[in-house]
């Protein structure tokens, strides 16, 4: 395939970083429905922070790299990527609404001999099965026959600064074998790493979904671990590291489970294996269990106070933290609103410091307020939700009234100074 030119569609924490790094290498066009997203863009700033300043500069200055919400600007490319949401209605069904206007959108612009690249999570068969006949039915063309697709799973970890896009080994494949070889071959020009060529499609989206899959697994027999161990009074940090001295013992630690990947991903998968008739039981039980963590949080937190004789009702609360994951502005589907909610039964005086998360996102996404400067009172009980370095560096036991209680969700905090961690 020659003089490659590549649109990437959807510009969130997924299709911005490759877009960037494609244009170092290709004439690159992202697209995205957003014109606020797209103008900020442009104007060299990535509120997401997934993208430094300067790299997104020098892609626009120096790199010929644009943004656009125009169809007509990437009607010339030959080389599509779709990067957008795959997220789950409100009963954890997932919800194609997203990649199926991105597949109309790719219909609208894709010419005969033209290449289309999903990277969004899905289960296996959905992008031969649901987005493809999409593309031929507005395009008019015919699938393997004027154009071509590949799925590349993307992996993505936001707000991590060792694991960028560039240096990330990824899966990719192709919907023949040598359109798989000429998908490898753009993707591998443009990684540190490499890359894994799957034998189709179907087991490259496959191998995504249960990357997640698995995650959500072990954190939650880390979870249930630390039920047991807190009902017994036995500190369950302490038993991971005691079992860790064991040379096959994987270490892992209990703790929320938010974001749009681990705790989204496991539900494509659960419902496509009903359709085949398996009721996959231990992830569906998974689910359940991380889904249940920000209520326990709360609840122990409660318990505590009780133990100290400190008056639940119309309590002073801080919550340290709103985002699903340490220093990342990224407030997708996070599991302190489950806290927030929880301890919301008992007292309206709860505040919530985070300086990575953007206070008018969190507002319209959940509803509640957020503090971004470091707060100047005392509280009943202090909770650690996430592990921002700003948290990491305060001094917390002084922002609890003398009998006041301190819980640590990470785990990170001194244990003379603690009254519950999980």
């Amino acid at each position: 395939m020659q003089n490659i030119k590549i649109c990437v569609i959807g510009l969130g924490y997924v299709g911005l970083p490759l877009a960037r790094l494609f244009s170092t290498k290709y004439t690159t066009v992202g697209f995205d429905m957003n014109q606020f997203r797209v103008d900020a863009l442009m104007s060299g700033h990535d509120a997401t922070l997934e993208v430094d300043d300067n790299l997104l500069n020098d892609a626009i200055n120096n790199h010929g790299f644009i943004c656009t919400t125009n169809l007509d600007e990437i009607r010339d490319c030959n080389f599509y990527v779709v990067a957008v949401p795959t997220p789950v209605d409100s009963d954890n069904r997932p919800d194609l609404t997203p990649l199926l206007i991105a597949s109309e959108t790719v219909g609208n612009v894709i010419n005969k001999g033209d290449i289309v690249v999903y990277e969004s999570t899905v289960y296996p068969g959905v992008t031969e099965e649901e987005c493809l006949p999409i593309v031929e039915k507005v395009s008019g063309l015919k699938f393997n026959v004027d154009f071509y697709a590949g799925y590349s799973p993307e992996r993505i970890n936001p707000g991590d600064k060792e694991h960028t896009v560039e240096k990330i080994k990824k899966v990719t494949s192709g919907s023949t074998p040598e359109i798989a070889n000429i998908v490898d071959d753009v993707y591998n020009s443009v990684l540190i790493n490499g890359t894994h060529k799957a034998p189709s499609m179907k087991v490259a989206e496959a191998s995504k979904i249960i990357e997640n899959s698995q995650r959500d697994v072990n954190i939650a027999f880390m979870n249930e671990l630390a039920k047991i161990f807190n009902a017994m009074g036995i500190d369950t940090q302490d038993v991971i590291d005691a079992a860790a001295t064991k040379w096959n013992f994987i270490k892992l630690k209990p703790g929320l489970v938010g974001g749009h990947c681990i705790s989204v991903d496991p539900y494509y998968l659960i419902q496509k294996a009903q359709v085949y008739g398996v009721l996959p039981r231990i992830m569906t039980a998974s689910r359940r269990l991380n889904d249940g963590m920000g209520a326990y949080v709360a609840n122990q937190t409660i318990k505590c106070m009780n133990k100290k004789g400190v008056v639940v009702k119309d309590a002073k609360i801080l919550l340290l933290g709103i985002t699903f994951k340490e220093n990342c502005p990224d407030i997708r589907n996070t599991k302190i609103v489950d806290i927030y909610s929880t301890l919301e039964e008992y007292t309206n005086n709860i505040t919530v410091y985070d300086p990575w998360a953007n206070a008018s996102a969190v507002k319209h996404e959940y509803g509640f307020d957020i503090i971004s400067e470091f707060p100047v009172d005392q509280f009943d009980a202090v909770i650690l939700g996430v592990a921002h370095q700003q948290f990491l560096e305060l001094d917390i036991k002084s922002l609890v009234k003398e009998n006041g209680v301190i819980y640590d969700v990470k785990g990170l905090l001194p244990r003379d100074i603690i009254d519950g961690r999980l």
